[in-house]
């Protein structure tokens, strides 16, 4: 029998989605979905759901619960990551609360900014165990990747161990319908080229019926910046660097030094600008899951509609040998995207079919983009070696090459900013050690 294991199953809604996407694939009937996670109470309410939803689906598949990730991972085919170490509390509360005393205001804090890169070096050495455990107990596997700082942690797994894997994000697939629905455009015949990074990459091209969309957009979007709504910041983006993004406008507004700034404290209402906006989006899920968990737990009539996700169309597409195409996060070996470091994990065009994952060759993107790639490419590459050496001065680096971080704050106060964090985390960090501590030893 073939197997899925998904690890971090006590997401349950995502669960869900997910593993519900492949139980509507005709092609992935007679697998096992492996269900792992460490909260044995949430993994416990997933397998409850998704047994009803295969018995209201009438799906032939098999479902079972892990209490040992190994166990779980073994024989493998494809491996669903959806971790977050150290959860919404107390390691996201941390990631907001500490910068908040230096002045330091985040609106996500989960991909760069200093929020991101402690998630990072939460997230990194788990991820690491997971790959090594799939090395010795299911080589051949497929790692498809949900877990955020997306960029780091999937340049971590493929520079460092043996796993095949992809980083998937939702950003892509919705980046051009949400653009074209807010400026009332119709969305008939689309040709689009995108290209980037994680959370910012490009809408390169735009075409409807070979006809350039890109100069309507634009005359479009200048019009709604006289008014508030939600995605200025990318609109402002787009204006002054010819391009539109893929990543809302709330994630953007932290990846860049133009934003959220405290000396000018009137750009935060002129755009509209969340602060705060994941931690109270985490209240809202979790309030939403007390007031629905037990009605769903119950639900024997419990249905599924295939979602945008791109993970089963991916393993479906493994399995049958017809090909599908979708934006994924892989290392830009070869210069797949040719002015960002190959050391980078690029976000790309992919083709999934019976071969695995290919990526495309895109060139060069224009200068600009590229250099604002950079920005925040430095920062993931020294949080991957912070990581890998555990070393404080690779954090503290990391940290001061930040966009975000670097336009609020002193390099001493960056220091100590850093210092805080690693204490407040405790145990939810490996240990860091300075290069005198290390010399020391």
């Amino acid at each position: 029998m073939k197997k899925i294991t998904f690890i971090g199953a006590g997401s349950t809604i995502f669960t869900k989605n997910v593993l519900g996407d492949c139980m509507l694939s005709p092609a992935l009937q007679g697998f096992e979905f492996a269900l792992f996670d460490i909260d044995a109470g949430r993994l416990s309410e997933s397998e409850v759901l998704l047994k009803a939803l295969k018995n209201t689906l009438n799906a032939c598949v098999t479902i079972k619960t892990y209490t040992d990730r190994r166990e779980a991972l073994t024989d493998a085919e494809y491996v669903i990551n959806a971790i977050q170490v150290g959860g919404y509390k107390p390691s996201t509360v941390i990631d907001f609360e500490i910068p908040k005393k230096y002045g330091l205001r985040q609106t996500i804090a989960d991909t760069v900014g200093i929020g991101g890169l402690f998630r990072a070096l939460r997230t990194i050495p788990v991820m690491l165990d997971i790959a090594k455990d799939m090395e010795e107990v299911c080589p051949d596997a497929w790692l498809l990747n949900y877990t955020n700082p997306m960029a780091s942690l999937t340049g971590a797994v493929s520079r460092y161990t043996n796993v095949k894997m992809v980083g998937l994000c939702h950003s892509v697939q919705v980046c051009t319908k949400d653009l074209l629905r807010d400026l009332e455009i119709p969305y008939e015949n689309i040709e689009e080229r995108i290209a980037g990074i994680n959370h910012m990459a490009w809408l390169l091209e735009i075409k409807s019926d070979g006809k350039d969309l890109y100069p309507e957009i634009k005359r479009k979007a200048k019009e709604k910046q006289k008014t508030e709504h939600h995605d200025m910041v990318r609109y402002e983006l787009m204006d002054k660097f010819g391009f539109y993004v893929t990543e809302s406008s709330e994630h953007n507004a932290e990846y860049h030094p133009f934003f959220i700034k405290e000396k000018y404290p009137e750009l935060i209402e002129r755009f509209n600008i969340p602060l705060d906006e994941y931690p109270r989006r985490c209240e809202e899920q979790i309030n939403n899951w007390l007031k629905t968990k037990e009605e769903l737990m119950n639900d024997q009539n419990i249905t599924h509609a295939r979602s945008h996700e791109y993970g089963s169309r991916i393993i479906e597409a493994m399995e049958t040998n017809q090909p599908f195409v979708f934006g994924g996060n892989v290392l830009n070996t070869g210069g797949l995207i040719s002015n960002l470091p190959e050391k980078a994990v690029v976000e790309v065009p992919c083709i999934a079919n019976r071969n695995g994952i290919t990526p495309a060759y895109m060139g060069e993107l224009p200068e600009q983009l590229a250099a604002l790639n950079r920005s925040n490419i430095n920062t993931q590459l020294l949080t991957i070696e912070a990581a890998m050496t555990r070393s404080r001065e690779k954090i503290y680096q990391a940290a001061m090459l930040d966009p975000h971080t670097a336009a609020e704050l002193s390099m001493d106060d960056i220091i100590s900013l850093c210092d805080e964090l690693i204490e407040a985390h405790g145990d939810m960090l490996p240990e860091y050690k300075s290069e005198k501590e290390a010399a020391r030893i």
